[in-house]
């Protein structure tokens, strides 16, 4: 059986080694980093399948460590933080953070939310028997590469990111709700509070926008949801 591998990125060295040991109970392989640009490196050299990541890291903070990582891997990542400001939020998930966990959290809470991201990305890839390949108007999406070309201009993109603008593709032209796009994409159930899915949507929409794509293809209909044409 497979077992999943992740990286801690931590530098408090207590809480490292306690989530260590209660992922190494459940079966899962671990590697340790106290401090950004050690954590940044062993996230470019191996390849992880979920990456926790502490905010507040001596060397490189958090947030540099993930704007950096993302221009080349795309790894599910959750932030861990000891703030739970909303600008704070904000900002990881538009550099594309996958999941947000405020300290202290609950170790049942962490094992849940690692589940979700884990089985999210693995639900997703493991649909051999759906199609693989879209093409729409000079837009090309590979699922089993998760690889994304606008006329030949790649596009890097998150795992969730990739799946949200999956779906709104292979549904061209018709409005998805927010509340099918929470429970299809991110697996949870959609809060009017939660600004999850709108962090999501506008760090797709600006990809897409920079790689030359007009604007309006991929729209927000008040009140409804979100439209790809």
């Amino acid at each position: 059986m497979y077992a999943a591998h992740i990286l801690i990125v931590e530098d408090d060295n207590v809480l490292n080694d306690q989530l260590a040991e209660l992922l190494r109970s459940k079966g899962f392989v671990i590697d340790q980093c106290h401090d950004g640009e050690q954590g940044l490196l062993s996230a470019l050299k191996k390849k992880f399948d979920l990456i926790l990541l502490d905010v507040l890291l001596p060397s490189l903070n958090g947030f540099s460590v993930l704007k950096t990582l993302r221009k080349t891997c795309q790894t599910p990542v959750m932030m861990i933080t000891a703030c739970g400001a909303e600008q704070e939020r904000i900002e990881g998930y538009t550099e594309g953070a996958d999941d947000y966990l405020p300290k202290p959290f609950n170790l049942m809470e962490l094992m849940l939310r690692i589940d979700v991201l884990l089985r999210r990305t693995y639900k997703f890839n493991a649909k051999s028997n759906q199609q693989r390949v879209l093409q729409l108007d000079g837009l090309s999406l590979d699922r089993i590469h998760q690889g994304i070309a606008y006329h030949e201009q790649p596009i890097i993109l998150t795992p969730i990111q990739f799946r949200l603008l999956w779906r709104l593709a292979e549904s061209q032209n018709q409005v998805l709700s927010k509340a099918y796009l929470y429970q299809t994409v991110l697996d949870k159930s959609f809060s009017q509070y939660d600004r999850t899915l709108d962090m999501h949507i506008s760090r797709v929409r600006k990809k897409l926008v920079e790689a030359g794509m007009p604007i309006e293809r991929l729209v927000t209909v008040h009140g409804k949801g979100y439209c790809f044409s």
